[in-house]
């Protein structure tokens, strides 16, 4: 990296090559050095749901760029199924993939937050933890419950080094990955919103540039819910 590189705060996205990671990728690039994790691409490829291999990326970040000032944890597994039929293997890869890999990469990168006395870390979560579609999305839910208990917990146990601890929860989001969700389901949850419109990847990623930065200093262990206002506080 140049010396200019190096000044830059560097930022490591999760589930960067995916629709709401690749546009938090895009929104922080201007003002960080952005490297994208994820498992069919990015700047290290990483399988999230073995622990590591997650170590294994977190140790290659800080060779290759030296540091992580924020860490946005936006990637995630999805799993549909009657509650009945939820199979162990399937609910613990849920929680691998969303939890367990957020916790890790936390426990790796904190440490230089802490030296230099600044960090950020962000966790995606869902405003399905509030309201949920169904029974048929119990281990996602679950998943996104824990990580804003760990937002919160995390916010307590590192604010007094500089770190702040925040989560996004989005609402439901037109991404080529929701051609799963049928239409109805969009104009019907659009219709409930306070501010009835389409949700896209820049509205997250507007929130995590905002949380990201010196503006947000006084935020942590808050969970801020960009989805037009389905939920509400």
């Amino acid at each position: 990296m140049s010396m200019s590189d190096q000044d830059r705060r560097v930022a490591v996205v999760t589930g960067g090559a995916g629709a709401i990671g690749g546009a938090i990728a895009a929104r922080l690039a201007p003002d960080h050095t952005v490297v994208v994790l994820d498992r069919t691409g990015g700047d290290v490829v990483v399988d999230l749901g073995d622990a590591d291999d997650v170590r294994r990326a977190a140790a290659l970040v800080l060779e290759r760029y030296g540091r992580c000032d924020v860490l946005v944890h936006a990637a995630a597994m999805v799993a549909f199924g009657p509650f009945e039929e939820v199979e162990l293997d399937v609910w613990r890869a849920v929680q691998a993939v969303n939890v367990e890999s957020a916790l890790l990469l936390t426990q790796v990168f904190a440490p230089g937050m802490q030296e230099r006395g600044f960090g950020r870390v962000i966790f995606i979560v869902s405003n399905t933890f509030w309201k949920p579609p169904g029974v048929h999305m119990l281990a996602y839910v679950a998943s996104k419950g824990a990580l804003i208990g760990m937002a919160h917990t995390l916010a307590v146990g590192l604010g007094g080094d500089g770190i702040a601890v925040t989560a996004v929860a989005p609402g439901l989001t037109r991404t080529p990955a929701s051609v799963v969700v049928p239409a109805e389901e969009f104009t019907d949850t659009e219709a409930h919103q306070a501010l009835p419109r389409p949700l896209t990847p820049d509205d997250t990623a507007a929130v995590v540039v905002m949380l990201a930065g010196d503006d947000a200093a006084a935020l942590t262990g808050q969970t801020l819910v960009a989805d037009g206002g389905l939920v509400m506080g």
